[in-house]
């Protein structure tokens, strides 16, 4: 925690911020890109909107006030760009969230960085099933082993309510899979 609090007053000072920014990269870069990874799909995609979460961190992090943990708010700044970033995608493409979410899924084959097999693409099909909020648990959980606690702070929603989620995300997905 010590080291954290250094760090941050490290990125708040104006002589030892771009130091501070570089061991900042280096320590959360893989993290983040996997989370973001995991919500947007496409290797591309994910750095585009990785360079962007660490340009809002830069420029914004005299506004961070220490109320969580250095790591959960940057988590949910990476988690707003790529919601923002689908968003944006869809509707220039003039499709629906959700339709850009399988063409995503359809992608993935294709995709020179997609190291999955066939029945790692059929969880992510069964992942992009579910509803927004419940990918997001489930991907944080799952993939990234996450604490409630953690999650509760990034996604800013109670312990229970995650729980209660990542549950049902899992009975839905059990459903998905054995299916057919």
């Amino acid at each position: 925690m010590t080291d954290e609090i250094t760090l941050i007053k490290q990125l708040q000072s104006e002589h030892q911020k771009d130091q501070a920014f570089k061991a900042l990269l280096s320590q959360y870069k893989e993290r983040l890109y996997w989370h973001i990874r995991h919500i947007v799909k496409s290797h591309d995609d994910a750095d585009d909107v990785l360079q962007n979460t660490f340009i809002k961190i830069y420029k914004n992090i005299h506004n961070f006030k220490g109320d969580s943990k250095l790591f959960s708010w940057m988590y949910r700044i990476a988690t707003n760009e790529s919601l923002t970033f689908l968003s944006k995608k869809a509707k220039q493409l003039q499709i629906t969230n959700e339709e850009l979410q399988t063409a995503s899924i359809n992608n993935l084959t294709s995709d020179v960085y997609f190291e999955g097999d066939e029945i790692q693409l059929k969880l992510q099909q069964a992942i992009a099933s579910l509803p927004e909020k419940q990918q997001l648990v489930f991907n944080m959980k799952y993939f990234q082993d996450l604490k409630y606690k953690d999650m509760a702070e990034i996604l800013n929603t109670s312990e229970g309510a995650l729980k209660a989620s990542y549950h049902i995300a899992v009975k839905k997905l059990e459903a998905y899979l054995t299916q057919d």
